[in-house]
């Protein structure tokens, strides 16, 4: 595999992932050559993250929210085409977690078994009303780190 710039040692960053979820790939996502376009891997990671995050009981309140989080950054590196009518298990974990941010590490596994998308990004913790970056609720912190 190709060096990743935020991926120290590939096989124990690989370990470290346990929330995944699966994905079929629909034929929206892929290019007239069949298979997936170079967007559809950020729709993937939004997908996972918005699961992981669901799943950790953070940021639920949508109705009337104190802070949200926004993408500040996001990045993808392609190791394996994949095609319409493909699985993936597309993983997330928190990598870091600053004051007012969160930065995400992606991983895609085909049915073969092979890492075929890796990706990382960062969350900005906003209050709605100021636009302005805002502090990470505690509880938030304290279920990352666990």
């Amino acid at each position: 595999m190709k060096h990743i710039s935020y991926i120290e040692d590939f096989k124990s960053w690989k370990e470290e992932f346990t929330f995944f979820i699966e994905i079929s790939i629909r034929f929206s996502e892929t290019d007239m050559f069949g298979h997936v376009n170079n967007v559809s891997p950020f729709i993937y990671f939004e997908e996972a993250r918005t699961e992981y995050m669901k799943e950790k009981g953070l940021f639920t309140d949508l109705k009337n929210p104190t802070s949200v989080p926004v993408v500040a950054d996001l990045q993808c590196d392609y190791h394996q085409q994949i095609y319409f009518g493909e699985k993936i298990k597309m993983y997330v974990k928190p990598n870091s977690i600053g004051k007012t941010s969160l930065d995400f590490h992606y991983m895609a596994i085909n049915e073969a078994g092979a890492v075929c998308l890796t990706g990382r990004g960062r969350i900005v913790n906003v209050d709605p009303k100021t636009g302005s970056p805002t502090p990470l609720p505690k509880e938030a912190t304290a279920v990352l780190v666990n």
